[in-house]
């Protein structure tokens, strides 16, 4: 399984270099913001369509448009779907270094 979600996230790997290399190029500020804006919810739809596929889906197709009560409802139901596959990933550990 960690093998087919290393190759799944390798999908999103272009779309990082290019918002790594924007950010490099483009002086702190206002402008990075609009520069880079573009790649940065790319590079987020990208990583969450990765870990969250079928919720990421639901939320695309239930929530694109408006639409009756009903449809409105079943988008928010698939929000907190997806919100909840995302809270339940495992957070990556953070290393501690002794300064001595």
């Amino acid at each position: 399984m960690a093998e087919r979600e290393s190759v799944s996230v390798g999908k999103c790997e272009p779309l990082e270099r290019a918002f790594m290399e924007c950010l490099r190029r483009v002086p702190a500020g206002v402008q990075r913001d609009m520069a880079c804006r573009h790649l940065n919810q790319s590079l987020a739809n990208c990583l969450v369509s990765v870990a969250c596929p079928r919720e990421w889906e639901a939320v695309q197709s239930l929530c694109s448009s408006a639409g009756t009560s009903l449809k409105r409802s079943q988008c928010l139901q698939a929000q907190h779907s997806l919100s909840f596959c995302l809270s339940s990933l495992p957070q990556p550990q953070l290393e501690t270094q002794t300064l001595f």
